[in-house]
């Protein structure tokens, strides 16, 4: 029988990825000048208030005011009316140093020795239902969202929208577990006032479906943009007037949005967020590391759908487990806990072997505090970063380094594909 399945998104000026999103640009920079810095930085927003604080232990001394309001303001708060704007909001930090108690569970005499940086389970997932082996709902809220954020920023053809969005996409999937048709889009999009509700609200209909749709639809594949029929319910801003919105609206804080960030609700959450966390928490780097492994095995032919479990001790050097379900869809003839002792040999899920594998002691985290960090492009970009003494540092960041294809060959090899 047949079923739908919904995930949603938000944007980079919903209060909760503002919030990501500058505790990120923090570990961005604490790894720019001292990549062994040791960061988990919260955040938290408010009518004209940023609010920072956390644990660091690092060898570089940050502006941390500066780099928020550098962020607020990147993001499109740039306005008095907005209640929130980045050169203008109190930023107030009570940031001080790590725990040694903390530390001294993952610092060890060696690197290949350091221990994972708390205890729990963190899940990676894949599917073939999208080309980078992505839930196709969530893949669908996000790009909306990315192309509504594009034309905000164009100022052409819609010009009255503010930063504050969210987006939901329902999908109906047939007897076989595949995307048969979009049942229903949401977008909920802040906006500038206008003199009549009614006429506001017709406009904003009109130019997310005229508009944003089409922008959107070119960007996917025939056989994507086939699944939009002329049957789609839409439900756009359902509430009418969407005025007041960003951290004036509602109050943000980091790690609020973990299944906007991750899966869009398929596979698995162990329930770490990951913002604001160096790579010594393993909520974060273990979650990247389990996606790669998924992903890999997806594309290599082992399933059509994969998740990967892994699970520490805080301090503790080897995992507690790897767990595998293919739901399934297993093409290799081999139960699932077969399958997930050939991954332990394929993958080394140890934190320092992560972070080398990874290459995550490199300022690559701000990218991913909006749209997802999961399914995103893997490439390489140039950043530069200053500290409050004006030194600056100009270097390439590879980014996305879970979503490499890397490993194929060697899960082909392992598995005997």
């Amino acid at each position: 029988m047949s079923y739908f399945f919904t995930s949603e998104s938000v944007s980079e000026g919903h209060p909760d990825k503002v919030a990501d999103q500058i505790s990120d640009a923090l570990i961005d920079n604490f790894l720019a000048f001292d990549p062994e810095s040791k960061v988990a930085c919260e955040t938290l927003v408010t009518t004209g208030q940023v609010f920072l604080a956390g644990e660091v232990k690092s060898n570089t001394y940050l502006d941390v005011q500066k780099i928020a309001r550098e962020v607020v303001n990147k993001i499109g708060y740039t306005k008095s009316e907005y209640m929130f704007d980045g050169n203008s909001c109190g930023v107030l930090s009570a940031i001080h140093e790590q725990s040694d108690d903390i530390n001294r569970g993952v610092d060890r005499a060696t690197k290949e020795e350091q221990g994972a940086g708390d205890q729990g389970m963190m899940f990676g997932y894949a599917t073939k239902e999208t080309s980078n082996l992505m839930p196709l709902a969530l893949d669908l809220s996000h790009l909306m969202l990315i192309e509504l954020a594009a034309l905000r920023r164009e100022h052409k053809d819609i010009t009255y929208l503010r930063p504050d969005a969210k987006s939901q996409v329902t999908i109906e999937y047939d007897d076989n577990n595949v995307p048969s048709r979009v049942e229903a889009i949401v977008v909920s999009t802040q906006h500038d006032d206008f003199d009549e509700d009614e006429v506001m609200l017709a406009k904003i209909r009109k130019d997310i479906k005229e508009i944003l749709i089409p922008r959107v639809k070119s960007k996917l594949t025939p056989e994507i943009q086939a699944l939009f029929g002329n049957d789609i319910k839409y439900h756009i801003n359902p509430t009418g007037k969407f005025v007041i919105g960003g951290p004036h609206g509602d109050t943000g804080l980091t790690g609020r949005k973990i299944i906007v960030d991750t899966y869009g609700g398929k596979g698995a959450h162990g329930g770490g967020a990951f913002s604001g966390k160096d790579p010594s928490k393993v909520d974060r780097s273990a979650a990247y590391a389990t996606r790669h492994a998924a992903k890999n095995l997806v594309a290599a032919g082992v399933a059509d759908e994969i998740l990967v479990q892994v699970s520490y001790a805080i301090g503790v050097v080897e995992p507690m487990g790897i767990f595998v379900d293919t739901y399934g869809t297993s093409k290799v003839n081999m139960t699932d806990g077969e399958i997930a002792k050939i991954v332990t040999n394929v993958f080394d899920f140890r934190p320092a072997s992560i972070e080398s594998r990874l290459k995550l002691r490199t300022p690559m985290y701000s990218e991913t505090a909006a749209y997802g960090h999961m399914g995103r492009k893997n490439e390489t970009v140039s950043k530069t970063f200053t500290t409050p003494y004006g030194e600056s540092k100009t270097m390439d960041v590879e980014l996305f380094t879970w979503e490499k294809l890397d490993y194929v060959d060697n899960v082909k090899t392992a598995f005997g594909l």
